[in-house]
């Protein structure tokens, strides 16, 4: 028998495991093709995407490519386009089934990595007046990201004071790899702007591609890429930790989003063996950096880069020393599970609330005073 308060072993489904609503804090809505964001771009940008023959292109990011197995689940496709294209769908596939009360919509569509800046710029802003005028008004359920393109801070901080005052848009969205370590000043800016208006920045795995993803270069398999991420991740955690991003903007949290956290226990302990021994470099980094990634930083739950076992995913909370650091999220439509069944088994009811509300409630402000 399992002790009073422990769901049993095995994987589980979520709806009938909480009082309320889970929150899924990374939930894919697919554009269907750059026409959708026509009517939301200026008469400049609708006459050059013509005259450059733009609507023939696709800006879906390619750290994922379409056809993989694991970009959709079989029950989650549809026919004649993208799964997640359509807000009923993804509503019906993606948030019913998991009774979930708020899910945070990141648009992966390339923005980040067009050449042009002032075309990037432009086209994040067409998606995220998309995102407001067709999908927020659908479903309160759904809270909207505010897409930024890091090459251009300046524009990135121009469009967080745009759509900041509508609180639907709950954290401002970038990629893990950027062209520039993210703790350079150079992205200074637009720190400062979320975190003037309370907002988290979600990192998710992906890349602008304008230089190799990875350290050893270009790799030849998607393979190699995929399993890349995670020492994207691990980079850029050092980087913001190591220039003071941390202790500059205190309020400021980092949601990575699709990186894993079974490799965090030991990355912990060697960032902070490391510095210990040569702390003297970097005054201005008055606290541990294990200390530092548990107050500062989140990971979503999908894909967990472990079994859905209890005692695995346990031993790793543990070792982290918190049950803060996860939040709940699905990754609708990638297929890293069947059914309903995101979180791992075995684990107790009050961990389950922590996960799948608690924390993800404590990461973002404007949800909760929109949750009470």
């Amino acid at each position: 028998m399992q002790p009073d308060g422990v769901l049993p072993t095995g994987t589980m489904s979520i709806p009938d495991k909480l009082d309320v609503g889970c929150i899924d804090c990374d939930i894919h809505p697919a554009v269907p093709s750059l026409s959708s964001l026509l009517p939301y771009m200026d008469e400049h940008w609708r006459r050059q995407v013509a005259e450059r023959g733009l609507e023939l292109q696709d800006f879906s990011s390619s750290s994922f490519p379409p056809n993989i197995p694991a970009l959709c689940r079989s029950d989650w496709r549809r026919s004649g386009g993208l799964p997640g294209s359509q807000p009923e769908e993804l509503i019906r596939n993606g948030v019913v089934p998991f009774g979930t009360r708020a899910a945070i919509l990141n648009p992966l569509y390339g923005v980040q990595a067009i050449a042009d800046e002032g075309m990037a710029v432009a086209f994040a802003r067409a998606l995220n007046a998309w995102i407001a005028e067709e999908w927020l008004p659908y479903d309160r359920r759904l809270y909207g990201s505010i897409v930024v393109t890091p090459q251009d801070p300046g524009g990135a901080v121009e469009e967080i004071e745009r759509w900041a005052p509508n609180e639907r848009f709950v954290q401002v969205l970038m990629i893990a790899s950027t062209e520039l370590a993210l703790g350079q000043k150079f992205y200074w800016p637009i720190y400062e702007a979320a975190t003037k208006h309370g907002l988290p920045i979600a990192l998710h795995a992906g890349s602008n591609y304008k230089q190799a993803p990875s350290s050893l270069g270009w790799q030849s398999f998607f393979l190699a890429e995929y399993v890349d991420h995670t020492s994207i991740f691990q980079s850029q955690i050092l980087s913001i930790i190591t220039h003071g991003i941390c202790s500059k903007f205190p309020q400021l949290k980092f949601v990575c989003s699709e990186s894993g956290f079974l490799w965090l226990p030991s990355f912990m302990w060697r960032a902070l063996k490391s510095w210990r021994g040569m702390r003297f470099e970097t005054p201005w980094v008055d606290r541990s950096p294990a200390d530092i990634i548990r107050d500062c930083f989140r990971f979503t739950l999908q894909p967990i880069d472990a079994p859905l076992e209890s005692a695995t995913f346990g031993r790793a909370l543990e070792q982290l020393r918190s049950e803060e650091m996860i939040l709940f999220s699905t990754d609708y439509p990638h297929h890293h599970f069947d059914g309903s069944s995101a979180l791992p088994g075995g684990i107790s009811n009050e961990l389950v609330n922590k996960i799948c509300v608690e924390n993800p409630l404590k990461t973002y402000p404007r949800l909760r005073r929109l949750q009470q």
